[in-house]
This record gives structure tokens, C-alpha cells and sequence, in this order.
């Protein structure tokens, strides 16, 4: 497939947190399979993206990037993907009236199916005080959440089933944002309600109100451009499972060109951004819009080299770069990266991820994060665009649009006691809807000033 490596080359690369497959057979079958299905999302569509993304670049727009941590197969209902959605949009109104500049709204969902682990296996003590070892949970791309031999032995046709689960997702996504659900009015009620009925809201019923009046004013010289009633949204993953995304590799048949049709926009984790690895390698040959995770031992060399890998034209939108500091190192160690990528003339957008630097483990036995670490990230990102002269382009948030209790802190002020009320996540704690409404409106306060 053009200049692709192939999947071996890749593998022989020494591919970091792959399944292990037990039945060669059923790989190949899954493979050819999904090659043979249709794209999940279209090449021109990705390129449009990448426009976004450049003014995201040039500073003239923000990104909005949210969704579960870890997607699950039984997750894909009418209600849940609405709900996701929801929160996203309400999300985006408040920031694009605070920035003044466009939001571009991306979800992590339709593709989010697959979660590097920092070990292969997961011991438990179960009843009667017997220690057992199993595979580590990889996601419902890979293997299942019970705790059984059987649940956790990795099997490649679950990559058949996420890719009919994200058809199904994407679906929904797009008869939403196109039927009415958007509509800008509708979105800005629901902000007015969670300012209204929610204690964690009453605190913004000021800028509410400002977003209020410019609506109305709009609507009194008759404005009601289509824009009003509808959005551009786009998908993304982490590109992790070789398999699924090179699969899922096409050539485009308007420009010849290779496009990863699983998602608009895919990014290389922390854990999988060997400048001589598999990923970067794969992602270097295809011409979505794509990330990469720079965590708190980045250094400034291995960002530029990162840089020229996977963007040796330097074309604005086609890299964005989402940090991951933690809300104790942010202040430390980002500024040494943006100013040497800044100061050689890269062309980059930088995106704050305020959840992966900040997760402990409660004493409830809960793996959380504090909201107050999370807002602090964010706090920390923008001051050091702020002071560096360069802009802080975006959120990058696991969340969700339910009422989990996941995350501690926030207006409701959660506590490790109540996290066990409704710990929904298979993976990593999400912010709730409520706290994500908040995180929204104490971002717009730091545009603001930006």
C-alpha cells in the first residue's frame, strides 16, 4: 500500500503495548476483514480538520477535545452518546464566547476503544485468599473487563466490533449535529439551567448572562445564520492496535495520498512515542491531522525530532502537540519546550491534557483525580503561553456527560467516600457533567486573559 510499511515491518520495530495475539489465523481474518469495510470517516473530512487545526496553530481558534477514557462496546446507546455529545456542546459555547475565536470540537469517541497499560498483567486476591494473575485489561478493543481466563485472553475479532460500533456512534454523532440537537439556542438553555438549578453553576451566572444578551441581540436584527442550528464535530482516538489502524489505512482516490479512515484525528501516547517506533512510523505516512502525547521527560530535542518525523513540511494543523505534565511540573517543565519548538519556527499547536499528570489512588482504593489538580494543569498551561507570548490552544479531557462520581472535588465538592456511588469507568476517572460544565466556565475566565 503505497510507502506503508507493512504490518510485519512494523511489528519487527518492536512495537510498545500490543496484545499478544494466541491465534495468528484469527488475526489475519480480522484484518482482512476490516479492509475490506467501508471508511469509517472520509479523507476530505480529515483535510478539513486540518484546516481548523491550523487556525488553531495561528492562534485564531481553540480546540475542545473530550471523551471517555476508554470507550466500551456495551457504552454504545442512543442516551449515552447524546449525553457525551451534550456536554461537549455546552462546553463550547461557553468557550467560544469567551475566546471570541471559533471552537473546534473534537470527541474522543467512535474509536477510543484501546488503553496502553503500565504492566501486562493484573494480580487480584480473590475470596479465600487466593492470588490469581491474569492478563491486564486492554480495552474493549482487545480483551474484556471480567476478571475470568476466558474474559481476558486477547481476541482481534473485538477489531471487527469496534468498527461496528464506531459506525454507530459516528452515526448518531452526525444525525445529531445536523438534526436540530446543536441548535445554538437550545445549547445555551441548557447552560442557563445548570447556572440556574446546579449550586456548582450559580457562580457563572454572570458570564451566563452576557451569552445570553448577545443571543438575544442576534436574534433582534434577525440573525440566524445556519451556524446557529448546527456544528462541525470530528472524532478521534489514540492510534495504539497496529492492526485495526493499518488496516484501516486507504489511498484516497482524489489525491493518491494514505488517510487513516478509523478517525479524523489520531495521536501517539506517551507510552508509544519512540522516535524509532512503530507508531510514529505509521503515522509519519498518513496525511490526517494527528498528535502526540509530550509528558513531564520530554525533552525539547525530542520534541523537534518528533516534529520532523511526523511533519517535515511544517504544515500548520497537521501536528498538535497535547501536554501532560501533572499539575506539580506544568510550570517546570513547559516552558522549555514551547520556547525552543517556538523559537525554531515550528508549526504546532499545543493542547493542555490536565488528567493523565494527576491521577492517585484514594484511600477508598479508587484510582481519581482532584479537580483542583486538573483546573491547576490548566492554570499552569495558560499562565506559560501567557507569559511566553504564545497561545495556549486547547483542552484535551476525559469526561463524561453522566453523573459518575469518578473525580474528587469540584462545586460539589465530591470526597473519596463517594466515590464508590457511581464509579462507572473501566479505566481511568472522568470528569462528571457537572464538573466538566465548571471546568468550562473557569476556562473562559482564563481566555479571557489570554
Amino acid at each position: 500500500m503505497s510507502n506503508i510499511p507493512d504490518l510485519a515491518s512494523l511489528h519487527a520495530m518492536g512495537a510498545a503495548q500490543q496484545p499478544t495475539y494466541p491465534d495468528a489465523t484469527a488475526v489475519d481474518s480480522a484484518v482482512a476483514t476490516l479492509r475490506n469495510l467501508p471508511p469509517l470517516v472520509f479523507a476530505g473530512e480529515c483535510d478539513d480538520l486540518t484546516a481548523k487545526l491550523a487556525a488553531v496553530t495561528r492562534g485564531e481558534a481553540f480546540l475542545l477535545q473530550g471523551g471517555d477514557c476508554a470507550e466500551t462496546l456495551a457504552g454504545v446507546t442512543a442516551d449515552n452518546v447524546r449525553n457525551k455529545l451534550r456536554v461537549l456542546l455546552q462546553m463550547a459555547v461557553v468557550l467560544t464566547y469567551a475566546a471570541s475565536v471559533p471552537v473546534v470540537k473534537v470527541g474522543r469517541l467512535a474509536g477510543q476503544y484501546a488503553k496502553p497499560r503500565s504492566n501486562d498483567t493484573e494480580t487480584r486476591m480473590l475470596p479465600g485468599g487466593k492470588s490469581v494473575t491474569l492478563p491486564a485489561y486492554r480495552g474493549d478493543a482487545v480483551n474484556g473487563y471480567d476478571f475470568t481466563p476466558e474474559s481476558r485472553v486477547p481476541d482481534p475479532q473485538r477489531l471487527v466490533d469496534v468498527y461496528n460500533a464506531s459506525a454507530a456512534t459516528l452515526n448518531l454523532v452526525r444525525a445529531f449535529v445536523t438534526g436540530g440537537y446543536a441548535d445554538l439556542r437550545q445549547v445555551h438553555t441548557w447552560n442557563t439551567d445548570f447556572v440556574r438549578e446546579s449550586g456548582a453553576g450559580k457562580k457563572y451566572e454572570q458570564l451566563a448572562g452576557e451569552i445570553d444578551r448577545a443571543l438575544t441581540f442576534m436574534t433582534a436584527i434577525g440573525a440566524d445564520p445556519v451556524e446557529f442550528h448546527r456544528v462541525d464535530f470530528h472524532s478521534s482516538h489514540e492510534a495504539l492496535v497496529l492492526e485495526y489502524e493499518h488496516a484501516m489505512t486507504r489511498i484516497d482516490s482524489r489525491s493518491n495520498q494514505p488517510y487513516d479512515v478509523s478517525g479524523h484525528f489520531v495521536w501517539i501516547g506517551e507510552r508509544t512515542r519512540q522516535l524509532d517506533g512503530a507508531h510514529v512510523e505509521l503515522l509519519s505516512h498518513i496525511r490526517n491531522p494527528i498528535g502526540v502525547k509530550l509528558g513531564p521527560t520530554t525533552t525539547a530535542d525530542q520534541a523537534l525530532a518528533l516534529a520532523a518525523k511526523l511533519n517535515p513540511t511544517n504544515e500548520p494543523g497537521r501536528l498538535t502537540f497535547i501536554t501532560r505534565f501533572g499539575a506539580g511540573k506544568i510550570r517546570d517543565g513547559l516552558p522549555h519546550l514551547v520556547e525552543k519548538v517556538t523559537a525554531e519556527g515550528i508549526q504546532v499547536a499545543w493542547v493542555c491534557d490536565p488528567m493523565h499528570g494527576n491521577t492517585f489512588e484514594a484511600s477508598s482504593g479508587y484510582k481519581t483525580r482532584s479537580f483542583d489538580d486538573v483546573l491547576e494543569e490548566v492554570q499552569g498551561f495558560f499562565d506559560v503561553h501567557r507569559s511566553l507570548g504564545t497561545w495556549p490552544g486547547g483542552l484535551h479531557v476525559e469526561l463524561t456527560g453522566d453523573d459518575v462520581t469518578e473525580c474528587v472535588g469540584g462545586g460539589e465538592a465530591l470526597r473519596d467516600e463517594d466515590l464508590a456511588h457511581r464509579y462507572e469507568s473501566v479505566c481511568d476517572p472522568r470528569l462528571n457533567r457537572v464538573q466538566s460544565l465548571e471546568m468550562a466556565f473557569l476556562v473562559a475566565e482564563m481566555l479571557r486573559k489570554a
